[in-house]
């Protein structure tokens, strides 16, 4: 399959899952997109690829910022507070890895992701989402 028929098709399967999601099944979608694109991230640091290396960093980042945009940290409380400082650590930990070419700390933000998506995904289980 080429690169622009992945694409499309992952535009497709996007929309497909966002177009009936609830708040919570979009951070979900969110987050799997987010850990796909700290992979491809991972793999171009160690390929070398520098300029794609900073193009998919740059979109983990606008991923982390969408997510803490939308928290509502004045109603939220501490809870929502911790989130929107943890996104800013894991945004802040994905420009050392891309200045120090580091996959070390891409993998710790995949950690803390995949920790974060779990708990959503329980919240989900739940009917709270």
């Amino acid at each position: 399959m080429s690169y622009d028929a992945y694409q499309s098709y992952q535009t497709v399967n996007l929309n497909a899952q966002t177009a009936q999601a609830s708040p919570v099944q979009l951070v979900i979608v969110l987050m799997d997109g987010l850990l796909d694109e700290l992979a491809r991230a991972r793999g171009h640091v160690e390929a070398r690829r520098y300029e794609l290396k900073a193009k998919s960093l740059d979109k983990c980042v606008a991923i982390l910022n969408g997510l803490s945009s939308a928290l509502e940290v004045d109603s939220g409380g501490e809870v929502v507070q911790n989130l929107s400082r943890l996104y800013d650590y894991c945004a802040e930990r994905l420009y050392r890895a891309g200045v120090d070419l580091n996959t070390a700390l891409i993998d710790e933000v995949s950690k803390l992701v995949a920790t974060l998506r779990a708990g959503w995904v329980s919240v989900q289980e739940q009917g709270r989402g």
